[in-house]
Order: C-alpha cells, then sequence, then structure tokens
C-alpha cells in the first residue's frame, strides 16, 4: 500500500501542497486567502473524482498546519476505506486522457468534433 505523500504546488500564488496516494491526487492542504484574521488560516480537501461519487469527498479548515495535516489524514481513513482499485484507475484514465488531449492541442490538432463542418 503507497504511503501519502505531499508536494508542493508550483502554481499556487499561497501556500499549497498536494497529497497524493501513489500516482494519484487525493487531496490537498493550503493556505486560504481573502479570509478574516480571526478565521482558520488553513484549508485541507480530501477525495478525488473521477473515482468517488458526490458528496464522499470532505473539506474542513484548521487553525494550523498540523491541524489540517491531522484532519486530513483521519478523513482520509474514512475515504479510502471505500475505495477499489477500479476507483483509482478511473481517476488514472482521466489524466491520461486529459494529458494526451492537451499535447494534441499543442501539435495544433483538434478532435473532429471541433473541425469546421464541410457542408
Amino acid at each position: 500500500m503507497p504511503a501519502l505523500t505531499r508536494r508542493r504546488d508550483p502554481e499556487a500564488l499561497q501556500e499549497s501542497w498536494r497529497i497524493f496516494y501513489g500516482d494519484v491526487c487525493i487531496g490537498s492542504i493550503a493556505i486560504r486567502s481573502g479570509i478574516p484574521v480571526d478565521k482558520d488560516p488553513w484549508c485541507w480537501n480530501c477525495g478525488f473524482y473521477p473515482g468517488s461519487r458526490p458528496g464522499e469527498c470532505t473539506a474542513g479548515t484548521a487553525d494550523s498546519f498540523d491541524q489540517a495535516r491531522a484532519d486530513f489524514e483521519a478523513a482520509w481513513r474514512v475515504f479510502s476505506a471505500s475505495r477499489t482499485e477500479t476507483d483509482y484507475q478511473a481517476w488514472r484514465d482521466q489524466r491520461d486522457w486529459t494529458e494526451s488531449k492537451y499535447a494534441m492541442w499543442d501539435r495544433g490538432e483538434r478532435f473532429h468534433s471541433q473541425q469546421p463542418s464541410a457542408r
């Protein structure tokens, strides 16, 4: 069983970490922006789609990174208990399809449905 790993999100303006289970991105922990100073500065979300159903993904806020991490890990234990390899594969298939779509667009190619009509 793969361990959970964190990777800093290089595109985020605020401190943000993506959480991975093997090669599947299962959530994130980040500093919230634009909130009052008396509110929890950290947020977390747990779950992935495709591979889950509506309402199965969870999220919350915390007053520290360590608390957000602990809350995330507790939510992950619940969420992961009902996952199968098919769920993880659904996420991988969507990731791979999206990467191939953008690579095709970078080459100047388009889907048949995006071509001008020959009529």
